[in-house]
């Protein structure tokens, strides 16, 4: 993504984002809130309502309007952010609009921005500077591709091996064969996570095939299969040799922390009272906080007396597991400096 700044006065003013991906799409879902105020060139009728001549079927034109946010939605597999609310600036002020806005289309927001929500501006303008990671968890006659987007892991497609042999060709080899030519649009480093020794197995195989795309890859020894493999590769920080964007790593990371805590090796809180309770009394080192409850208002006003008191707050996708995790317990909770009970 790319972003412009005009200049924040405390923190409020005008910031035009420029989503170049789905990745950038979900940022901005989770930047936009109910009550802003955004511009974004879109297409409307601009015939009077009262026109008696008009005739039934109007051009819609391109126009620049200007809405006051009242709901988005975010749908992936279209690429798409649906943003809905009532026009204050344009034609038709006051009607009810919705602006789609996907990869490649500007849309201006202005607001009051937390310091949550410039972090993710900055992280996300970081990452787009990156190549897209593919994980293939491989085991003895499966492979499963994901590609990594800044939300967690979106599953791509799976692999299984025949049995017997093909025109002379083994079956494994047969195997190996339809995962390299799966893999021949990647352009991104790719990590080859399982058990055993089947990774290393199809790492000799490309290097002998594919000199680039070898040299592109990396592998890493996990004990589960699947999506499991994934979160794993994750959780041992591979992806931050690859990539700047450490936020995948930090979300298993504190994740599995907090539940070793929670199940009574050291201090924690979860739960909107229990965390506000421990951000009363200063013994916050750490919130984690899904994105679906950044549209809060008490979250919101919880976070800014958390972040003046220097706490770390570290926002979890809702589409990745430790997110998902979270969301179970109420969705926010802390790691403690010290108990408060």
């Amino acid at each position: 993504m790319k972003a412009e700044f005009d200049a924040l006065k405390n923190s409020d003013g005008e910031i035009r984002l420029f989503p170049e991906s789905i990745d950038d799409i979900w940022h901005i879902k989770h930047l936009i809130r109910t009550g802003d105020l955004i511009f974004a060139d879109t297409f409307r009728s601009l015939d009077s309502q009262t026109d008696k001549t008009r005739p039934e079927k109007t051009e819609k034109k391109p126009v620049r309007l200007g809405l006051r946010v009242e709901k988005t939605e975010f749908h992936p597999d279209t690429v798409r952010l649906r943003i809905s609310g009532v026009i204050e600036q344009g034609p038709d002020t006051g009607f009810y609009h919705t602006i789609n806005l996907e990869p490649g289309r500007e849309v201006s927001v202005i607001k009051r921005w937390t310091q949550v929500e410039l972090e993710r501006i900055d992280r996300a303008v970081t990452a787009s500077t990156s190549g897209i990671v593919h994980i293939v968890a491989i085991e003895e006659g499966e492979a499963q591709i994901f590609r990594i987007r800044q939300y967690g892991p979106e599953y791509v497609m799976k692999i299984t091996a025949g049995s017997g042999k093909r025109e002379g060709v083994d079956a494994r080899h047969a195997f190996f064969e339809e995962i390299y030519h799966s893999l021949t649009m990647v352009t991104g480093s790719i990590v080859i996570a399982g058990p055993g020794f089947v990774k290393e197995d199809f790492l000799t195989y490309l290097r002998r095939t594919d000199l680039d795309m070898a040299g592109r890859m990396l592998t890493a020894e996990t004990r589960r299969t699947g999506r499991g493999a994934v979160q794993e590769v994750i959780g041992q920080g591979i992806l931050e040799r690859i990539t700047q964007d450490l936020q995948l790593g930090r979300e298993v990371t504190l994740m599995e922390e907090l539940l070793k805590r929670m199940a009574g090796s050291g201090p924690a809180a979860y739960g909107v009272d229990e965390v506000a309770t421990a951000v009363h009394y200063g013994a916050v080192s750490d919130i984690l906080v899904v994105d679906t409850k950044m549209s809060e208002e008490t979250i919101n006003r919880l976070l800014e007396t958390a972040d003046t008191m220097r706490a770390t707050i570290t926002v979890f996708s809702s589409e990745f597991e430790p997110g998902k995790q979270l969301e179970a317990i109420g969705g926010i909770a802390a790691i403690l400096r010290f108990p408060i009970h």
